[in-house]
């Protein structure tokens, strides 16, 4: 397992303490959930981004935002993006 080392401004450093009282955890473990949540909900907006950009297919969006089908489309339909294309329909229905 890696180490990461990193500066924070005073105010975020507050919230992390506040944090580590709420839910009970040491400053590693709270750090690593954090880092872990943040990098899935930016794997969402890239995947969710890249389909309404048409650039992948909604498998390979799921895929992506390691969600499953109806996960991802549940998430889609949450966000008013319409998944449903020509271009990507046919490798959307070989892959389900």
């Amino acid at each position: 397992m890696g180490t990461i080392s990193t500066r924070v401004p005073e105010e975020l450093e507050g919230e992390l303490e506040e944090y580590l009282e709420k839910e009970r955890l040491d400053r590693s473990t709270a750090v690593r959930k954090l880092l872990a949540e943040g990098l899935q909900a930016w794997r969402r907006e890239q995947a969710l981004d890249q389909l309404a950009a048409g650039e992948i297919s909604f498998t390979n969006a799921a895929n992506l935002a390691d969600l499953s089908v109806w996960e991802f489309a549940q998430l889609a339909k949450d966000r008013d993006i319409t998944w449903v294309s020509g271009e990507h329909l046919e490798a959307d229905l070989e892959d389900l």
